[in-house]
């Protein structure tokens, strides 16, 4: 039987996903999703369990090969993508050891993350970390980890990403891509090693640390337990893979220098690609998959803040194109009320702590300005990254290309075009991390030089957005008045977290 299909894994957030894909032109044939629930214990917390992704991967796997004739023999290769830093540690044999993992926009690691900034200027730590210190970063969620719960951190043998979880179940090789490891605080960007001073300062064992490697790499072949478990051939080759996040990036199309992404997933994400990191207290940077480097800035309540709308206005009896429509009801700006979407903190300054907002509510605004507000609120926020990096680069942006779920909405790209006040870009196929699985692994095979070329040969663009002028101008007087709210806001966040604290 012809082996024309690619099978690609994304290990999100909100749910676990599988795709098949043609090898000849990244088209994606089959696609199903397995959902899980964070468990957050406490405010600024959030869990899940990697057994839950593994459930979810399995019952999604099984749904796409039924769904094609004789699927499974015709996968050449399997890729997968996952949510980044989620802290998975595994006993010598790839248990976990612990029945939880924190997650990305957990926060619990504020306090570790005060005191290193307190301690460590920025010049001693950039050069070694290629980022500033964030709770997301595992490096701080292994420290907390070895302060909180030591047997588990004692008894680990390895710490691991959520899609290398996947990838040991699936082959029981271990190892971590660049992707994960260069936002993990503890790679040099410059060697692409293990940072010997940055596991000394944060006081870790080097020797839980996998080894890193190239994402298309091939790292091992389906086991006969996985083979049993999935329904995938045993034998399969299976990539290192990478972070959903710079994976997405390259499905998009994003892979020269000068060109910049808006990840519209979970949380929102602006990066610019470039030659090397941008070594700055206020902007991160990821390797990305063709080996250059990512910039970005991130806001952590991106789609969520429609999630986030959905379940506390609605109970999650109406759709997400319900809540669209209610939006569009509203005028651009909905008439003066301002939305801060800090729903789970920020990850970077002073104030990880923030909280969102509305303000400005009157007695002539109804559902649809919530609704409105939110989706801009988003914007807003991203905006303001987007002139942080600006001032950083000393370049303006030009056009961005769009990729994730909030990709597929068409009245919010409308309104963050406007609120940018440039183009944007929206790949044909907006599942950008399982097409960016795909190009990966039609490279790893063979059939492209680079994967850049497989980008070029995968990727199309099915519409352009342009800024509305009335609403431009309208955001443009509203961002000012955006951004002293978000200032004048942090002086409170301390006093709300006294309060909840009793």
């Amino acid at each position: 039987m012809t082996q024309d299909l690619i099978l690609a894994i994304d290990v999100g957030t909100g749910s676990a996903r599988a795709a098949l894909v043609e090898i000849g032109n990244g088209a994606i044939l089959e696609i199903a999703a397995s959902e899980y629930d964070q468990i957050v214990p406490a405010f600024g917390w959030s869990e899940q369990r990697p057994a839950d992704w593994w459930a979810g991967t399995v019952s999604a796997i099984r749904t796409v090969l039924e769904r094609q004739d004789g699927a499974a023999a015709r996968i050449q290769a399997v890729a997968a993508c996952g949510q980044m830093h989620g802290t998975v540690l595994v006993d010598s044999h790839g248990n976990p050891t612990r029945d939880t993992a924190p997650l990305w926009n957990d926060k619990r690691t504020a306090g570790l993350v005060a005191s290193f900034e307190r301690d460590n200027p920025p010049a001693s730590y950039l050069s070694e970390s290629g980022n500033p210190p964030t709770p997301a970063w595992p490096g701080f969620k292994l420290a907390w980890l070895r302060d909180n719960d030591p047997q588990a951190y004692r008894a680990a043998a390895t710490v691991l990403m959520p899609k290398d979880y996947i990838n040991l179940r699936l082959t029981g090789e271990i190892a971590m891509d660049e992707g994960d490891a260069s936002c993990s605080f503890l790679m040099n960007p410059a060697s692409g090693s293990w940072s010997a001073a940055m596991i000394d300062r944060l006081g870790l064992d080097a020797a839980k640390l996998p080894p890193i490697r190239s994402p298309l790499d091939i790292l091992g072949r389906i086991t006969a337990g996985a083979a049993l478990e999935t329904g995938l051939a045993e034998g399969t080759p299976v990539l290192v893979g990478g972070a959903d996040y710079p994976v997405a990036v390259l499905g998009s199309g994003v892979v020269h220098p000068g060109t910049a992404s808006d990840v519209m997933g979970t949380s929102s994400i602006i990066t610019l690609v470039t030659g090397e990191p941008l070594l700055d207290p206020e902007i991160c940077n990821v390797r990305t998959v063709e080996g250059h480097w990512g910039p970005f800035t991130l806001l952590e309540t991106g789609g969520d803040a429609m999630r986030w709308a959905r379940r506390a206005f609605h109970e999650k009896a109406l759709s997400y194109g319900d809540i669209v429509a209610k939006a569009a009801e509203a005028p651009a700006g909905a008439e003066g009320l301002f939305f801060l979407p800090f729903l789970a903190g920020e990850r970077l300054g002073a104030h990880r702590n923030a909280r969102a907002q509305f303000f400005g509510i009157g007695a002539k605004h109804g559902l649809a300005h919530l609704h409105r507000a939110t989706l801009e609120g988003v914007a807003f926020a991203v905006n303001r990254h987007i002139r942080v990096m600006e001032a950083s680069t000393g370049q303006k942006l030009e056009r961005v290309v769009a990729s994730g779920g909030g990709a597929k909405t068409e009245l919010w790209l409308k309104i963050k075009a406007s609120a940018y006040n440039v183009p944007i870009l929206v790949p044909e196929e907006t599942e950008c991390g399982l097409v960016g699985c795909a190009a990966m692994t039609a490279t790893a095979l063979g059939r492209f030089g680079k994967v850049e070329d497989a980008v070029g040969h995968f990727v199309r663009y099915s519409a352009e957005i342009l800024p509305d002028p009335a609403w431009a101008e309208t955001y443009a007087r509203m961002q000012p008045v955006f951004d002293r709210l978000y200032r004048h806001s942090q002086a409170l966040y301390d006093d709300l977290d006294r309060l909840q604290q009793g």
